[in-house]
């Protein structure tokens, strides 16, 4: 028996280990580690164990046999490891949520203390980008406002913005500032192509720091009460399954939880979803929240919050590749500021009868 698992788990480390290794992941060893005590002695040989790269740093472990089950591996930094592990199991259980996303299962961190990796539970069901029917984004919405509407006002908001991310008016002045900054450093970079994209994104930038008082304004009148923000709450991130009882959605990715408006989660559903859907979406997330003693403002003005969250998750995108470019020569970085720039030029409010 005790021979039959070491042999078991040997073949799980050298499968999986080698798997990694080709692609120059960190903290291997640990990982291995960590799932031989979670799996403990699972049917395996070396022909039923697979790795499948899902995106960067994340994996889909596949452990055959019998039971043939899944489970899968992220890799994070140390601080976002701590607030994914924050959400699995005090933030979301503290809204009555806690089924809402997938189970932590187990962490293993590297030697070095670099990288951390986590085990989760693998959903088996398909996001709303895989399937938008209107039973799988009925489900959808009505989990984010279950998700806004209990998290408004809660006693775990100050905790989550100290050790997560503030996605309100105070962030898009820093962001702002800082974007501002790395530009104005990069003037030396003569290039005709990203000299002028730098020139107009400077523009841009000095520009909405104009704005920003109006905008901010905008927000506190009609953001309502800040509430725990998923932060990138677009449908690769909603997985919906269907049961006998009706469709389940279930949020995955909070890496950028933090607290905010709701409207910041809203829009990146909004933007990331058909222009023939939004306007329902907006009506279902309105219905659904004033179920639960809230309202909300009118079109018009929640369209322009749209804008303005759109506009400030752009403006931090523009610090990333300016700094890589700055600090390390990053030719990607020249690159992704021109495309950032291009995609300010596009940028519209998500409903077409409404004007920012």
């Amino acid at each position: 028996m005790i021979a039959h698992r070491v042999s078991e788990t040997s073949a799980l480390r050298e499968r999986l280990a080698r798997s990694l290794d080709e692609r120059r992941e960190p903290g291997a060893a640990e990982l291995c580690d960590a799932l031989e005590r979670l799996l403990d002695g699972a049917d395996a040989s070396p022909d039923t164990i697979s790795l499948e790269r899902l995106q960067k740093g994340v994996y889909r472990l596949r452990v055959g046999g019998g039971s043939d089950r899944t489970l899968v591996l992220k890799r994070h930094t140390p601080a976002i490891a701590h607030t994914d592990r924050l959400v699995a199991e005090r933030w979301l259980p503290a809204l009555g949520l806690g089924e809402r996303c997938p189970r932590l299962l187990a962490a293993a961190a590297q030697r070095e203390g670099r990288w951390v990796w986590h085990v989760y539970e693998d959903l088996r069901s398909e996001t709303l980008a895989d399937r938008c029917e209107r039973p799988r984004l009925e489900a959808a919405v009505d989990l984010i406002a279950q998700l806004h509407t209990r998290g408004a006002g809660h006693p775990l908001l100050p905790e989550v913005r100290w050790l997560a991310r503030d996605h309100g008016g105070r962030s898009l002045i820093t962001n702002l500032r800082d974007g501002i900054g790395a530009l104005e450093a990069l003037a030396t970079v003569r290039t005709p192509e990203f000299a002028q994209a730098r020139s107009h994104l400077l523009e841009r930038l000095y520009r909405l720091l104009e704005e920003a008082p109006d905008r901010i304004r905008l927000m506190d009148e009609a953001g309502g009460p800040d509430t725990l923000l998923h932060g990138d709450l677009g449908p690769k991130n909603i997985f919906v399954a269907l049961a006998s009882d009706g469709p389940c959605a279930r949020l995955v990715d909070w890496d950028h939880v933090g607290v905010g408006p709701a409207g910041y989660d809203v829009s990146t559903l909004l933007y990331q979803s058909s222009p023939e859907e939004r306007p329902w979406i907006l009506r279902r997330y309105r219905e659904a929240v004033e179920r639960a003693g809230y309202r909300l403002a009118p079109d018009d003005e929640l369209n322009r919050l749209f804008h303005t969250a759109e506009t400030a998750r752009g403006v931090n995108c523009v610090i990333w590749p300016a700094m890589a470019l700055l600090n390390d020569g990053a030719e990607w970085g020249r690159s992704g500021l021109v495309d950032i720039e291009a995609w300010f030029e596009t940028l519209r409010p998500p409903l077409s009868d409404g004007v920012a």
